[in-house]
């Protein structure tokens, strides 16, 4: 075990299984030193998690583990991007998140911690990142969260 998944750990997380694209789009793309992790939702053994809108249906501490779930699906994806292993990986550059809420929601910046707040422990200072944390007023299979991201990487000798 690596030491992000040792971090992971301590927190009482494993990372899944790469969750598989379910439309015409690919689940990650390296481009040049930068690996892009296309949008994941809080999927869990084949199943979404945290349906509903945030503030409504589901409190802002469901949000926060929906982003959570969504952060560890993403660095599932970027150890699978990298050949199984973080050994490449140098940062996490950004991070995106959409919240699922009604106009008059106002949290989106604390549910998106939940993610936030974990690729940081996991990563360590190489986990801090810009951001941006969005409201939605809808999000594919009406979960509560989705949430992208940018990571530097070493180039791969066999490029």
């Amino acid at each position: 075990m690596n030491s992000i998944e040792q971090r992971l750990a301590e927190l009482g997380f494993t990372l899944p299984e790469s969750p598989t694209p379910r439309a015409n789009y690919v689940p990650y793309r390296v481009v040049g030193n930068l690996l892009f992790i296309a949008g994941q939702i809080p999927t869990a053994d084949g199943q979404d998690k945290f349906v509903g809108k945030v503030g409504h249906d589901l409190t802002v501490e469901d949000g926060q583990r929906a982003a959570q779930l969504c952060a560890l699906n993403m660095l599932s994806q970027v150890r699978t991007a990298l050949g199984g292993s973080f050994d490449r990986l140098i940062s996490c550059v950004r991070l995106g998140g959409f919240v699922n809420c009604h106009p008059d929601f106002g949290q989106q910046p604390q549910v998106i911690n939940g993610a936030s707040d974990l690729i940081v422990h996991a990563l360590g200072d190489a986990g801090r990142h810009t951001r941006f944390a969005v409201g939605a007023i809808s999000l594919p299979r009406n979960v509560a969260v989705e949430i992208d991201g940018m990571f530097e990487v070493k180039p791969s000798l066999g490029l």
